[in-house]
């Protein structure tokens, strides 16, 4: 008798489902910048909701104190920016303008080094120059850092879409804070029972973990641009430190890479004004490593995170490939609050369900 072969049946809902998932990943594609945009207030969001519980502490309507907070906070940056803004921007306007001085004195400082080792012949020199291509490794840095904010820029479609962005991401924020248990309970209950019930529970860990790494990040990228600042003008370097601290804590909120990136400019400095400058300058910034590695992050961020580091790599890594700078920036905390979800509905779950197994086996094993 010949066996029949196994039928394939394609049901009327299934294809349903499929065409209606379909069209919705297609509508997440062409709407990308208003997601990019949802993403940044739900991080801004969970960053502020701490501070916005502790005035509403006071007795303040939640609505009034969403304000109050939004509007101390626009109020100081503003003021932090009118009084220290036009030094920092007229530092690094400087810093950039004399970059290439920077560099040929870098270059010189190399050639004598290679001479020193005692490489001399004409052919050895040649390879040697074209390895320490200066020029070549700047160009490749700017165009690399060029790609990046290109990237940013085409996810916010251009300056003027970028500060409506900023705006709108603040505006959703604010709204998301003041009514956000009828918004969290109305997107819960779009899920059936036992999962809206699951997801309501998950709001909050979520939401604290991924405001205490941005609140970790920022106090700890503050930290650093201020010992930068103060180290470099105790070390000599007092035209420029400013400008180089407020790079430091810029580009340290970036995770892994951000402090060495940040090191380079000063280090730039440091070998042009020669002598023991760029050893004081290289130890410093070894001291800041060290401090922010041990101390700093331990304290004020790693707890926060509880992601392996490999993961938080890969999440800078990814964001950076997929939305440049901002995507460095807005990984690592959605790659927290998916650890918080997996090891909520994932991971307790099934060691609960291991452990309730395991009795029941030893006891089977004593009755045999």
């Amino acid at each position: 008798m010949k066996s029949s072969a196994p039928s394939i049946t394609i049901s009327l809902p299934s294809l349903v489902k499929v065409g209606i998932l379909g069209l919705g990943l297609l509508l997440l594609w062409q709407l990308q910048n208003l997601v990019v945009v949802v993403m940044i207030s739900i991080v801004l969001a969970a960053t502020l909701a701490p501070i916005i519980q502790n005035v509403e502490s006071l007795h303040l309507p939640r609505w009034l104190a969403v304000l109050a907070v939004y509007f101390s906070l626009i109020g100081a940056a503003v003021t932090a920016t009118v009084v220290i803004g036009p030094t920092i921007t007229d530092q690094i306007q400087r810093i950039l303008t004399a970059l290439p001085g920077y560099l040929d004195a870098l270059t010189r400082v190399l050639e004598q080094t290679v001479i020193q080792l005692g490489i001399t012949e004409s052919d050895d020199l040649g390879m040697v120059n074209q390895i320490l291509d200066l020029q070549a490794v700047t160009a490749w840095t700017f165009r690399s850092g060029q790609k990046l904010i290109l990237q940013s820029v085409d996810i916010t479609k251009g300056f003027l879409g970028g500060v409506f962005n900023v705006l709108l991401a603040l505006v959703l924020s604010a709204y998301m804070l003041s009514d956000s248990e009828r918004l969290l309970q109305g997107l819960a209950s779009l899920f059936p029972q036992p999962w809206e019930h699951r997801l309501k529970e998950q709001v909050h860990p979520v939401s604290r973990r991924m405001g205490a790494y941005i609140q970790g990040r920022l106090l700890v990228s503050l930290i650093l641009g201020t010992t930068v600042s103060i180290g470099l003008k105790l070390i000599g370097i007092t035209e420029v430190a400013l400008g180089l601290g407020a790079i430091a804590g810029l580009t340290n909120l970036i995770p892994f890479f951000g402090p060495v990136l940040g090191a380079i400019p000063a280090l730039l400095v440091a070998v042009a004004q020669g002598g023991w400058t760029v050893v004081w300058v290289f130890l410093l910034f070894i001291i800041i490593q060290n401090l922010e590695t041990y101390v700093l992050d331990p304290l004020l961020v790693s707890p926060s995170v509880n992601v392996p580091p490999l993961y938080q790599l890969l999440a800078v890594l990814g964001g950076t490939q997929v939305l440049g700078i901002i995507g460095a920036l807005i990984a690592p905390p959605w790659i927290a609050a998916g650890g918080v979800l997996i090891d909520n509905l994932y991971l307790q779950p099934k060691r609960l369900a291991e452990n309730n197994e395991q009795p029941a086996a030893d006891t089977v094993m004593l009755l045999d």
